[in-house]
């Protein structure tokens, strides 16, 4: 299986030459309805990509299929799935697939099946859960255990928060929301302060993550919370919950209730579908909730083994995106769902892809000579019309759209005003936003003039359940996979947020030997 930088490719120089070819082709006129049929790919069964105001002709389709077959990106999403060694800066496998089920066999390590291991960790969390929704461990103080509190940053936030409030809605329908969920994560003792104020602490879980045991912002958080449990006189060992490493300082400390374990082969964006996001899953909505989660997401992963990129989602997304960022152009993309529950899956996309592959080596360490990852932006729909579409629509720049939406609102709750009901309303506006992008609008008066060619794919499904927030997690997981492996990257390791940590260390320590760093410190009060 060969490794090679995308320019080193014989496709890279054919897709160079098509976009010359079709610069100036014109999409909008060539797209109709029988257009908009044909481009459609099932993710899973009640999940769909239609790419159909994409600007992808066929001679360039059949390119990127040319691309794909070049980088074997089938064979090494196999290889990685079967525990090779992808993460290359970190000498590490890339196990989060396995955490949803066996894609290509058992991976073991020191005979230590590691797909049991996961399964393991999830069951001895469903136990300890299981006692706390029925009662049978409370607090110190021998109240019930109500509400919960995860305590981490990065991927042990936007991951399992994106996940908690895009079923919220789905679990007060169904009756399924059994404890109330809270979120600290920045080491602002505001963001701390504001959650805290509103906690009956004899009655909270407190679900600390991180993976080292030495997350800086997570730990002071930690000591924060437990300062405020000592000094009510209650025992803080009674309220905590560690997710971690075996080998953390954290493992089997008798500071926490109890301690499930994650390993280096799970990273943190990647992590919602590990413990980091399944204990507080099933904490809020029961672990059924949470094993529907999965079952969506390995049915996603096994589509994304499929050869052909016309029936392979992620895939195809991939590489729509390598065409916009490296032959068109292009050096943002927007991720615009319409729907309220998915508030902050944007905020974890921006870290999935932007930590993943804002890489300028490949993964060999050698620099590369082309565009890598995108800027990713996005806001929920309406919202995001009434605020920065106006310069999607006729800013100078291009800057191709990623839509999701759903037929069915998760609460329906809903009432009808000038014959529509309001998710009619809401998906009435999607449709025209991808045909206003994509058709623009002719006028002679400039400032109303819409160029149009604005490229966006949809994705859609009936209604936003557990298993399709699972398959939707899972396709942005694989595209920007998939996107790595067309760069030829290591898409599993962050050096980039190393450099600024080291130095915040030097600028406690007063002895920074750096007098720029030390003149900011003495203006911002360090």
């Amino acid at each position: 299986m060969k490794f090679m930088n995308l320019d080193k490719t014989a496709a890279y120089k054919r897709l160079k030459k098509l976009a010359k070819k079709f610069e100036k082709f014109d999409y909008a006129g060539a797209l109709d309805a029988v257009t908009v049929r044909g481009c459609n790919v099932p993710i899973t069964e009640h999940l769909h990509y239609n790419w159909a105001a994409k600007r992808i002709h066929p001679e360039v389709l059949a390119a990127l299929q040319e691309l794909a077959d070049e980088q074997n990106i089938i064979e090494k999403y196999k290889a990685l799935a079967g525990g090779a060694v992808y993460n290359t800066g970190e000498r590490r496998k890339v196990l989060h697939h396995l955490t949803r089920g066996d894609l290509v066999g058992k991976v073991a390590e020191r005979r230590k099946d590691l797909g049991l291991f996961y399964r393991n960790e999830f069951d001895r969390s469903y136990e300890i859960i299981d006692l706390i929704h029925r009662g049978q461990i409370v607090g110190s103080t021998g109240k019930l255990l109500r509400r919960i509190v995860q305590v981490g940053i990065g991927g042990s936030d936007l991951g399992p928060r994106a996940l908690y409030l895009g079923l919220e809605g789905w679990a007060s329908r169904f009756h399924h929301d059994k404890m109330k969920a809270d979120f600290i994560s920045n080491v602002d003792p505001d963001d701390g302060v504001k959650v805290l104020s509103s906690l009956n602490y004899e009655e909270t879980v407190f679900i600390l993550v991180s993976k080292s045991g030495t997350t800086q912002e997570t730990l002071v958080n930690e000591r924060m919370i437990r300062r405020k449990l000592t000094r009510m006189g209650m025992d803080p060992s009674k309220h905590f919950i560690a997710v971690t490493s075996q080998n953390s300082p954290l493992a089997k400390s008798k500071d926490y209730l109890c301690s499930f374990y994650i390993d280096d082969y799970i990273g943190g964006r990647y992590s919602a579908t590990s413990v980091v996001g399944g204990i507080m899953m099933a904490f809020a909505y029961g672990h059924d909730a949470f094993r529907e989660i999965l079952r969506g997401a390995h049915d996603a992963d096994l589509g994304a083994l499929e050869p052909n990129i016309q029936n392979n989602a992620a895939a195809l997304d991939a590489l729509i995106g390598v065409w916009e960022r490296n032959f068109m152009g292009y050096n943002c993309t927007a991720v615009l769902p319409y729907s309220q529950a998915l508030l902050r899956f944007p905020a974890h996309l921006q870290q999935l892809d932007m930590e993943s592959n804002g890489k300028s080596v490949n993964r060999a360490g050698k620099p590369v000579k082309y565009e890598t990852g995108p800027v990713v932006f996005g806001e929920p729909g309406t919202n995001g019309q009434h605020s920065f579409y106006q310069l999607l629509h006729q800013g100078t720049g291009v800057v191709p759209l990623q839509f999701i939406g759903f037929e069915e609102c998760q609460r329906c709750d809903d009432i009808e005003v000038d014959g529509s009901t309001s998710q009619k309303k809401l998906n009435a506006n999607l449709a025209a936003q991808i045909v206003a992008f994509a058709k623009g609008k002719a006028s002679s008066e400039l400032n109303k003039n819409f160029a149009g060619g604005r490229p966006s794919s949809l994705i859609y499904g009936k209604q936003l359940t557990p298993k399709t927030l699972g398959a939707l997690l899972a396709h942005y997981e694989n595209k920007v996979m998939f996107q790595g492996f067309l760069w030829n990257l290591n898409s599993f390791d962050q050096e980039g947020v190393q450099l600024g940590k080291v130095l915040t260390k030097k600028a406690l320590s007063g002895k920074s030997e750096d007098s720029v760093l030390d003149e900011y410190c003495k203006i911002l009060g360090v």
